[in-house]
């Protein structure tokens, strides 16, 4: 009968969505103190969970910011489905679908927005960001190639389309409009711009 009271007590602690409340409590508590004075024992805290919890899904608190399904995953998978006929752009312009839909929803907005304003703040996590981006650029790489685009070809599309990716994050962050949308505009603004060159 105790061990059942115990199991009770615990299963009626138990809330989902960890790794979620995990970034919540991170980016409050950022915002408030600081990243460099903010542990993982306060953030485990803030969001009603155990230190160990927070390991359970992140490396450190870095992770925190930079964890969960990743982009570069996303991208891959989204150029690997697109039709056999399309150029290396318009594959990543179908890839860039599955971002709107499955990564960048509206719902996901303040949050990103949060999220930058603190990265902006901390040369350690724009550093971090900055690696993310490469490893994104040189998934799309990894991604054409399997296609068969040259590398050449494959490395300067996945440069205008990083190009891209960062135009439209900043716009959809700001704005209200879909990530998808965003992100294919500003790849025709880039190929636009490159053929005035």
């Amino acid at each position: 009968m105790e061990q059942c009271l115990i199991h009770f007590s615990l299963m009626a602690r138990w809330k989902p969505n960890a790794p979620e409340r995990l970034a919540e409590a991170a980016l409050e508590l950022f915002a408030e103190r600081g990243y460099d004075a903010t542990t993982v024992a306060e953030i485990a805290e803030r969001a009603g969970l155990t230190k160990s919890t927070f390991f359970r899904y992140f490396a450190d608190k870095r992770e925190v910011l930079f964890g969960g399904l990743t982009l570069d995953q996303v991208l891959a998978a989204g150029i690997a489905a697109a039709p056999s006929a399309a150029t290396p752009l318009e594959a990543v312009a179908n890839a860039f679908e599955g971002l709107g839909s499955d990564v960048f929803t509206p719902d996901r907005r303040p949050f990103s927005r949060r999220r930058q304003a603190v990265i902006a703040a901390n040369p350690e996590l724009q550093e971090r960001e900055a690696l993310k981006g490469l490893r994104i650029s040189a998934a799309m790489v990894e991604a054409l190639e399997q296609r068969g685009v040259p590398v050449i070809t494959a490395r300067v599309a996945a440069q205008v389309a990083s190009l891209s990716l960062t135009m439209a994050y900043a716009r959809w962050s700001e704005g209200d409009e879909d990530f998808g949308d965003l992100a294919r505009r500003s790849l025709t603004e880039l190929r636009a711009a490159s053929a005035s060159c």
